[in-house]
């Protein structure tokens, strides 16, 4: 089955461009990738996208759908009401480059801003062990496609531009709450989780949760938990008395 659908999509170079109407063939079983790249071998064929695997593996078509941020390449246009129009912007917390593609090395530049994993070191090969229920906590993590869905719909830098120096965004505070979780680090990254990466930015209103393809539980099982971690550090009162004791003491 084929039917004409009506596309707008943003056509543009840097912060200057506009949205362009345009009517294209869909075929069943199409995704909105699908058609873009119609659009880009029949009619524009300079028009810019990124993409890589089409299997919502790679994070690399990520873009805003009707308003929504989405994969491409993830969704159906059987989702759509035939007829509709389906808008396709880019992500709009990015700087744009061209037209579909935005530039995400700010995720990139944050996340050098986080050490390495660092084992003990008279850790012996063969020494290497943890249980069961440590490895399912960071596997969920693991499964980040590294689209940054989650940086582009958190509202800390979606609405207030200002926050970028400040603010490492959920994709970042994630690893970083991986590697805390982690049994067999010897790094303290709670300081600099709240101080460097910006986590009090977060208010956990559980939106990059919702638009995460690979449907880690983002806030819940990490922003929340590294705040609490953070917490009992920073604000815990018999942690803050016992520090002053061992203070107290050095100096006696």
């Amino acid at each position: 089955m084929t039917y004409t659908a009506n596309f707008r999509v943003w056509r543009g170079i840097g912060g200057e461009g506009e949205l362009q109407d345009y009517t294209v063939e869909v075929n069943e079983g199409e995704v909105v990738l699908d058609v873009i790249h119609r659009i880009q071998a029949t009619q524009e064929p300079d028009l810019g996208v990124r993409w890589n695997c089409k299997a919502g593996k790679c994070g690399s078509c990520s873009a805003e759908i009707n308003g929504k941020p989405r994969l491409m390449c993830m969704t159906r246009m059987n989702t759509f009401e035939e007829g509709a129009p389906v808008t396709v912007t880019p992500m709009r917390t990015f700087p744009v480059i061209r037209d579909l593609v935005t530039d995400v090395s700010f995720n990139y530049e944050k996340g050098r801003q986080v050490p390495a994993f660092s084992p003990p070191k008279d850790l012996k090969p063969g020494d290497f062990r943890m249980q069961q229920k440590d490895v399912e906590r960071s596997q969920e993590f693991r499964k980040c496609i590294e689209c940054f869905l989650c940086t582009n719909t958190c509202h800390a830098v979606r609405d207030h531009e200002e926050n970028v120096k400040f603010f490492a965004g959920p994709r970042v505070l994630m690893r970083t709450a991986e590697l805390d979780m982690h049994p067999l680090d010897t790094l303290d990254r709670r300081r600099m989780a709240q101080d460097e990466l910006g986590l009090g930015y977060c208010n956990i209103t559980k939106c990059c949760t919702e638009v995460c393809p690979e449907h880690i539980h983002i806030t819940d099982n990490a922003l929340i938990p590294l705040k609490e971690r953070v917490a009992d550090l920073k604000y815990d009162p018999l942690r803050w008395l016992g520090n002053k004791i061992r203070v107290r003491g050095k100096d006696d």
